[in-house]
C-alpha cells in the first residue's frame, strides 16, 4: 500500500526503511501532519505521523475526503489526534504501545544527574576556556527521595535505576503493581504524600482529562522548596505558567523538561536564526533552575528501530485484514 509518513525526521528514515523491506509504496515527507497539510496525502492509502502533528476534526476531515483509511502515529500517546471523530469518520487509528523503555527511563536520569550537578552549565564554560568550579555545587542523589508518578514500563525502569543510586523511591499509580514494588523497595503512597516528601518528582503517565495539569500551583505548594521537577512523559501534564510562578518566587528548586504543552510546531524545528513566537517558553529558557530539551527522550537506535517495525507492521496487518487490536486506538466509553 502507500504511505505517507509526514514529519520525516532524518534520523527516522533508515530505521523505517529498514523495517519496510520494500513490502510498502513510502513517501516521506517534512512537513508536519495538519489541517493545511493533509493534502500532501494525496494518493495515499495510509498515513503517519509524529507525536507534534495535529490531527484534529478538519484534518481528518480532509483526510477522509482524500481516501486515506489509516492514521498511524509513531507515538505512545495519541493526545494530538481526535480519536473520537476519527472513529465517527471510520478511519483506524493505530498507534506504538511500547518501545525500548530505557530509552526514556534513562534519558529522565540524564537530565537530573545533569541538572543536579550542572554538568551542562560546566561543558559551556569549558568550552570557553574558563575551568573556574564557582557556582557548580550539586547534590548527592545518594539518600535522596524519588517520587514517581506512574508505574508504567518507564515509570518501574526510572524507579529501579534510582533505587540502584541508593535512593528511597516513593510511588503513585492508579493500578499499583504490587509484587514489582516489593521487589524492588518501591513505596506507594498517596499523590499529596509523594509530593510533600520527594526531593525529586518524575512524571510517567499519559496525557489524559484527569492528568492534564496535575501538576499545577496547589500541587507545587505542596513541594519542598528544594524540589526538582522531571517531566519526560507530556508537556501538558505541568500548568507551565504555575510552573513560571513558581520559579519567579524561589517555590522550587528547578524542573528538568523534555516535553513542553505547546511544543508542536516548535520542538523538532530551527529557530536559531528567527526566533520563537512563544513568549511563554522563551520565559521559561530564560530561568537558571530550567533544563530544557525538545522532546527527545525517546531518540535512541534501539526505540527508534522498535517504533519502526510495530509502525511497518500496523500497515501490513492493515493490509492484509489482519488483527489490530494490539495496536488500534479506541474511543473511551
Amino acid at each position: 500500500m502507500r504511505v505517507a509518513i509526514f514529519d520525516t525526521q532524518i534520523f527516522e528514515k533508515a530505521p523505517l526503511t529498514r523495517a519496510n523491506n520494500g513490502r510498502h509504496e513510502v513517501e516521506f515527507l517534512e512537513s508536519r501532519l495538519t489541517a493545511q497539510s493533509a493534502a500532501l496525502a494525496t494518493g495515499f492509502q495510509a498515513v503517519s505521523c509524529s507525536a507534534n502533528a495535529q490531527v484534529d476534526a478538519a484534518t481528518l476531515m480532509k483526510l477522509k475526503d482524500l481516501g486515506v483509511q489509516l492514521i498511524s502515529t509513531r507515538s505512545i500517546g495519541f493526545n494530538h489526534i481526535d480519536i473520537k471523530r476519527a472513529s465517527e469518520l471510520k478511519i483506524p487509528v493505530v498507534r506504538v504501545p511500547t518501545y525500548s523503555p530505557y530509552s526514556v527511563a534513562e534519558y529522565a536520569v540524564g537530565l537530573l544527574l545533569t541538572f543536579s550537578r550542572k554538568i551542562h552549565k560546566a561543558s559551556v564554560r569549558v568550552h570557553d576556556l574558563n575551568f573556574s568550579l564557582n557556582g557548580f555545587v550539586g547534590i548527592d542523589l545518594h539518600g535522596k527521595t524519588i517520587g514517581v508518578i506512574g508505574t508504567g514500563n518507564i515509570g518501574q525502569k526510572f524507579s529501579q535505576i534510582m533505587r540502584g543510586f541508593g535512593c528511597r523511591v516513593v510511588a503513585t499509580d492508579l493500578m499499583p503493581d504490587l509484587n514489582w514494588a516489593a521487589k524492588y523497595g518501591v513505596e506507594y503512597v498517596a499523590q499529596n504524600e509523594l509530593l510533600s516528601v520527594s526531593d525529586v518528582v518524575s512524571l510517567h503517565v499519559p496525557l489524559t482529562n484527569s492528568s492534564r495539569h496535575m501538576i499545577d500551583a496547589e500541587a507545587i505548594a505542596k513541594l519542598k522548596k528544594t524540589a526538582i521537577l522531571i517531566n519526560t512523559g507530556r508537556g501538558a501534564l505541568v500548568d507551565t505558567l504555575a510552573l513560571i510562578q513558581a520559579l519567579k518566587t524561589h517555590s522550587i528548586g528547578g524542573a528538568c523538561l523534555d516535553v513542553y504543552e505547546e511544543e508542536a510546531g516548535i520542538f523538532y524545528s530551527d529557530f536559531s536564526e528567527k526566533g520563537i513566537s512563544d513568549d511563554i517558553l522563551a520565559r521559561l529558557i530564560t530561568f537558571p533552575e530550567v533544563l530544557i530539551t525538545s522532546h527527545q527522550a525517546f531518540l535512541t537506535a534501539e526505540a527508534l528501530q522498535d517504533i519502526s517495525e510495530t509502525t511497518v507492521q500496523s500497515f501490513t496487518t492493515f493490509e492484509n485484514q489482519g488483527d489490530l487490536s494490539a495496536v488500534l486506538v479506541s474511543v473511551k466509553p
